[in-house]
């Protein structure tokens, strides 16, 4: 969904200016699918941005449902390229797991995005239509979307004016309304976009994906290690902290025998008393299998990592993750497709018109 686009054909058409407030309340408060749905608008205004500003961008090819009440949809781009997103219920509240990228390029070796390779980023319009389906899905459930996160397919901060594109409209008071802190954004350790978040005035919550406490293990499993290695990282986010205030929330898969040894989490405790003493928040996550060879931790080392983080008074949360049983769980989202439509993309860049 294009606002921006059917905001430019109300001047084109000379509309008058309260039909931009008929138009957010139609795509971000009624979730039209299309313009035809819009009654307050004139049939003529319909036709028009029916024709140059469709409502759905997106294609939705297949919608799968867990037996947690997780549902996963699969979407494809005008261009080809897949992208996935995940509503999911906690009690009474609901939330949503956002792509902000067909695939992704930096290959954790944890995640199956990795495997796809990166195809494209998604424009704002794209990430806010997978949002606007979500709130339709729960609508249906007579819910709410009370939290999104940024955390599905791809790296958002390597597409940063894009998500935060997406955020002012989800954020949007005349529109759909959510508040910032009500909006987080995860990242591997992308060091640019973290140091532009400092400069934004929007107060979304920062994730990041740390998963290990030293460089040796954390390059391992996230490449991205060597270009932005844990010293840089803790002291991007020790700025961060200093010069925002808001809390980092700290993301820590438990891998079996690789990071949830008590010293390693004797480390991870160092490491957040030395750089974000105060500032942060540990989730630790279940791993869901993705086909890496990587299993979840038995209980009794989850037991034994907690036990340590409980003396160091870390404050923490251990997070299952919903919708495994329909691949929808973090790090489980992967569609073919990715690579070879930008491959086309290239082709079809270079060959005469």
């Amino acid at each position: 969904m294009d606002l921006d686009a059917a905001l430019a054909v109300l001047a084109e058409e000379g509309a008058p200016n309260y039909r931009a407030d008929q138009i957010r309340q139609a795509i971000s408060r009624d979730f039209i699918t299309a313009w035809d749905e819009a009654s307050t608008l004139p049939k003529a205004l319909r036709t028009a941005l029916e024709e140059r500003a469709p409502v759905r961008e997106l294609v939705l090819e297949e919608q799968q449902y867990s037996q947690d009440g997780t549902v996963k949809a699969r979407f494809s781009t005008h261009d080809g390229f897949p992208a996935e997103a995940v509503l999911m219920r906690h009690g009474d509240r609901h939330a949503v797991c956002l792509s902000s990228q067909s695939g992704c390029a930096l290959k954790c070796t944890f995640c199956a995005t990795g495997t796809m390779g990166l195809g494209r980023s998604l424009t704002k319009g794209e990430i806010y239509e997978q949002l606007l389906w979500a709130a339709r899905t729960a609508r249906d459930r007579n819910a709410r979307i009370r939290n999104v996160v940024m955390m599905g397919m791809g790296e958002p901060l390597q597409n940063l004016d894009n998500v935060l594109g997406f955020c002012r409209l989800a954020n949007d008071p005349d529109g759909f309304g959510l508040g910032a802190r009500s909006i987080a954004i995860s990242t591997a350790g992308w060091l640019p976009g973290i140091e532009a978040l400092i400069a934004e005035p929007m107060q979304v919550k920062l994730a990041v994906s740390l998963h290990a406490p030293d460089d040796v293990l954390r390059t391992e499993l996230m490449p991205v290690n060597k270009r932005y290695p844990i010293a840089e990282l803790m002291g991007m986010l020790e700025r961060y902290r200093e010069e925002t205030r808001r809390r980092v929330y700290v993301e820590y898969l438990l891998l079996d025998q690789v990071n949830d040894r008590v010293e390693q989490a004797d480390r991870l405790a160092d490491l957040l008393y030395k750089h974000l003493p105060g500032g942060h928040h540990v989730n630790l996550i279940w791993y869901n299998p993705t086909g890496s060879g990587l299993n979840a931790s038995a209980p009794e080392r989850v037991e034994r990592f907690q036990a340590v983080l409980d003396k160091r008074r870390i404050p923490y949360t251990l997070r299952r993750s919903k919708g495994s049983d329909i691949d929808a769980a973090c790090g489980q989202l992967a569609v073919k497709g990715a690579a070879a439509a930008a491959r086309a993309a290239k082709r079809a860049e270079r060959e005469p018109a």
